[in-house]
């Protein structure tokens, strides 16, 4: 599912199944950012708000059982 926000962020979900056991997930988020004093934040700080929005969007809780990542890159 791709979806690009209004705002110029973007939102991916991708499911990636491996073959042997089960499938992943993938979240990808894009987000514009037109304030140079916020650039050199961390991701996860900055990324946080979009974060949030796109797991309530997708009730991933909901749908997967788990209330955290297992991996983040």
């Amino acid at each position: 599912m791709l979806a690009h926000l209004t705002n110029g962020h973007g939102l991916i979900f991708r499911l990636s199944v491996t073959g042997s056991e089960g499938a992943t997930i993938r979240l990808y988020i894009e987000q514009y950012e037109k304030d140079p004093s916020k650039i050199g934040r961390l991701s996860h700080e900055a990324l946080a708000p979009l974060v949030e929005a796109s797991l309530k969007l997708s009730k991933m809780e909901e749908f997967t059982g788990r209330s955290a990542p297992t991996v983040i890159t």
